[in-house]
C-alpha cells in the first residue's frame, strides 16, 4: 500500500450530545453507592452480558452481517430483538456497517481502522461521531427487504427499553418480595447493575474487536489487514477473538477453525441447530483451514481434486 491509499479520510468530531448519552449511561451504574446491590442483581449483571453477547456475535455478526446460517423469517425477527437488547442500535444498521469494515478492512474507507485512526477513534469515535449514524439499506438490503427489520431498525430503543422494564421488575419481586417494590432500592439496583452495568460491559467486550483485534495478538493468515487471533478476547466474546480466522474465512458460523480454539457463539449455535431453529451452518472448507493465504488455499483444493480423483 501507498502513503497515497493510506491518507485518511476526513471524519468529523463527536456530537456533543451523542457523547452526553454515552457518558451517562456509564455513569449510571454508580447509582447502587445509594442503592446498594444484592447477590441477584450481579448474576443478573453476569448473565445479561453472556446472554447478550451470544445475540450479538450469532445474531448481529455471524447471522445478519455475513449469514453464515439459515433460519426461518419468525426466528430472525427474535433474533433482531434480542440482540437490539445490547442498545448497539439497529441489527441492519449494524450488519451494514460491518459489511463495510469487511470491504474496506484497515484503509481509510474502514468505518473503524486502530491502523488508520487510532485506537480511541476505532474504538468509541467512530460510534459517538455522526459519520455513520445511518443504515446504507443497500448494503443490507438482503435483509431490508423484510419490513418488520425495517420497523426494528428504525425503533432500536424499543428492544433495551423492554428489558430494562422486565429487569427492574424482577428486582422488585426477588429483592423486594413484590412487583410494586420495582421502583424503590429493590427494582432500581437491579436496574443499575443488573442493566446498565452489563451494558457498559458489553459495550466495550463489543468494540474491543475493533480496536483490540487489529493490533493485538497472533496472525495465522495473511488476510491483507490487522486482524488477530487472541484467546483471551475469544473468551471474553465468546468466540469473536479468533478475529484473523474470521477476516480470512468471513462466511463460516465457527470463527475457532479448531478444536482447541474456544467458540462458546459456535456451540451454541449448534445447541439451536439441534432444536431446529437455525441450520445450513457453513463450515471451514479443508484446504481453507490448512493454508496460508488465498493462493496457498487455492494450491490446496487442486491437490485435494486430484486426490480425491485418484481415488475414485
Amino acid at each position: 500500500m501507498t502513503d497515497t491509499t493510506l491518507t485518511p479520510e476526513v471524519r468529523r468530531k463527536p456530537i456533543l450530545k451523542q457523547e452526553i448519552a454515552f457518558a451517562i449511561v456509564h455513569l449510571i451504574p454508580l447509582a447502587a453507592i445509594w442503592t446498594g446491590a444484592t447477590f441477584f442483581d450481579w448474576m443478573v449483571c453476569i448473565f445479561l452480558y453472556v446472554f447478550r453477547m451470544f445475540w450479538i456475535t450469532g445474531g448481529y455478526h455471524r447471522y445478519f452481517a455475513h449469514k453464515s446460517y439459515k433460519t426461518s423469517r419468525w426466528f430472525q425477527f427474535v433474533i433482531a430483538f434480542m440482540a437490539q437488547t445490547s442498545a448497539q442500535k439497529g441489527a441492519l444498521w449494524w450488519a451494514a456497517h460491518h459489511r463495510h469494515h469487511h470491504r474496506h478492512s484497515d484503509t481509510p474507507a474502514d468505518p473503524h481502522s486502530m491502523k488508520i485512526y487510532g485506537f480511541w477513534y476505532s474504538h468509541i469515535g467512530w460510534i459517538v461521531g455522526p459519520d455513520f449514524k445511518e443504515t446504507d439499506y443497500k448494503v443490507i438490503g438482503d435483509y431490508a427487504k423484510y419490513p418488520e427489520l425495517v420497523w426494528l431498525n428504525k425503533h432500536y430503543l424499543v428492544p433495551p427499553v423492554v428489558l430494562a422494564v422486565i429487569v427492574t421488575a424482577l428486582g422488585g419481586i426477588v429483592n423486594g418480595g413484590s412487583i410494586t417494590m420495582m421502583f424503590t432500592s429493590a427494582g432500581l439496583s437491579t436496574l443499575f447493575i443488573g442493566f446498565f452495568l452489563s451494558t457498559v460491559i458489553l459495550y466495550h467486550g463489543t468494540f474491543s474487536i475493533n480496536s483490540i483485534m487489529h493490533k493485538f495478538g497472533r496472525q495465522r493468515y495473511k488476510t491483507g489487514d490487522e486482524s488477530r487471533n487472541s484467546v483471551w478476547l475469544a473468551l471474553l466474546t465468546l468466540g469473536e477473538g479468533w478475529h484473523n480466522n474470521h477476516h480470512y474465512y468471513e462466511v463460516a458460523s465457527r470463527q475457532g477453525f479448531f478444536w482447541w480454539e474456544i467458540d462458546i457463539t459456535w456451540y451454541m449455535l449448534k445447541a439451536l441447530s439441534w432444536m431446529g431453529l437455525i441450520w445450513d451452518l457453513k463450515g471451514v472448507p479443508k484446504h481453507v483451514k490448512y493454508s496460508k493465504d488465498k493462493d496457498h488455499a487455492r494450491q490446496l483444493k487442486l491437490e485435494m481434486d486430484e486426490e480425491l480423483r485418484k481415488t475414485a
